[in-house]
C-alpha cells in the first residue's frame, strides 16, 4: 500500500521501533516524494570484527529495509562499490544510480544518489571534491585526511513536471574546519541552483552546529525535521553504533530542503530486526511535495 501524498503512514503501518525492519513511510503517491538518507556503514574498518558490524550479515537487513521503504530519492553514504551495487539491486530494476568513489580514480567508498526511474527523469549529474580544487577528483584542502565529495543530480518529476536538484554528501568525521568549509561550498552550490533543492547528508555534527548554520543561512535550506507538519518518530540519535535507539544523542544525519518545498512528514527509522540494526546509523526520511 502506498503512503498518501501528505506523508502520513497508511493505516496499520507498524511503529518504527519493533522486531522487523518495516517501512516508516514506504512508497508514496504523486505529487509526494519520499526522500531518504542512509549511511550504510562501509564494509570492514575498525569495527569490522564485531559481529553486529559484519556486512555479510547486515546486508540482508539493509535489503529488507530498502525494499520496504522504496524511496523516490535515496542519498547513501559510505558505500563501497559492491555495497552500492547491493543497494541498487535491493531497490529493484526500476532504480538507477549516479556517483563514483571518492578517490582520484573513482575507487573507494562513494556517496551515490539512487532514484526511482518510473517517477523521475535524470537531467544531469555531477560529482565534485569538497576542496579548493573541486574539479580535481580525490583532492583535499581543509584538514581532512581522506577525500570528501558531493554528488548533485537534477531531476524532472515525470508525474508533475516539477524540477529539483538533489545533493548528497558525507562531511569529515575528524576536522571541524573541513566540515565548516565543506558546508560553505555546499551552501553556495545549493544557492546557485535555479529551482528547489534537497540535501541529504551524514554531516558528522549536530543540528545547530556551525556547518548547520551555514547551510541554513548561505544555502537558504531548512531542516526537514523542524519543518515537518508531522513527526513520525522520536528524535532518535542518528548514530547508534548498533546500540538500542536513544534520544539522548545527536542528530547528525540530515535532510535539508529549500524554502519552496513543503515537508509533510519526517522521521528517523530506528527499527531493529531481532534486536539487530542494518547499520551503525539510523536512516532518516522525509515526505514532501515540490510545486511545479
Amino acid at each position: 500500500m502506498e503512503t498518501p501524498a501528505d506523508g502520513r503512514p497508511a493505516r496499520g503501518t507498524p511503529t518504527p521501533v519493533g522486531m522487523s525492519l518495516s517501512a516508516l513511510i514506504g512508497p508514496i503517491w504523486a505529487p509526494g516524494l519520499h526522500l531518504m538518507s542512509f549511511n550504510i556503514r562501509r564494509r570492514g574498518g575498525l569495527l569490522g570484527s564485531r559481529r553486529l558490524d559484519r556486512w555479510t550479515d547486515r546486508r540482508w537487513l539493509v535489503r529488507e529495509l530498502l525494499r520496504a521503504e522504496q524511496p523516490t530519492v535515496l542519498g547513501v553514504q559510505e558505500a563501497l562499490p559492491d555495497q552500492a551495487a547491493w543497494v541498487l539491486d535491493s531497490l529493484g530494476p526500476d532504480y538507477r544510480s549516479v556517483g563514483r568513489g571518492r578517490n582520484a580514480d573513482g575507487s573507494d567508498e562513494g556517496i551515490p544518489i539512487l532514484y526511482d526511474s518510473r517517477r523521475l527523469e535524470l537531467l544531469e549529474w555531477d560529482q565534485l571534491a569538497l576542496s579548493d580544487t573541486p574539479r580535481q577528483p580525490g583532492s583535499r584542502s581543509w584538514g581532512n585526511i581522506i577525500p570528501r565529495a558531493v554528488v548533485t543530480a537534477e531531476f524532472s518529476d515525470q508525474r508533475t513536471g516539477a524540477r529539483f536538484t538533489a545533493i548528497n554528501t558525507h562531511l569529515d568525521h575528524l576536522s571541524p574546519r573541513s566540515r565548516l568549509r565543506s558546508a560553505r561550498m555546499l551552501g553556495a552550490l545549493a544557492a546557485a541552483r535555479p529551482g528547489p533543492v534537497v540535501l541529504t547528508a551524514d554531516a558528522n555534527c549536530r543540528a545547530g552546529s556551525p556547518p548547520y548554520g551555514v547551510l541554513t543561512r548561505l544555502g537558504g535550506l531548512r531542516d526537514s525535521w523542524t519543518r515537518a507538519e508531522h513527526r513520525l518518530t522520536e528524535e532518535w540519535a542518528t548514530y547508534s553504533g548498533y546500540r538500542p535507539p536513544r534520544t539522548s544523542g545527536r542528530r547528525i544525519d540530515w535532510i535539508l530542503v529549500s524554502a519552496d518545498i513543503t515537508v509533510h512528514a519526517a522521521g528517523i527509522n530506528a527499527a531493529r530486526s531481532g534486536g539487530r540494526a542494518a547499520s551503525d546509523h539510523e536512516p532518516v526520511h522525509a515526505a514532501l511535495t515540490i510545486e511545479q
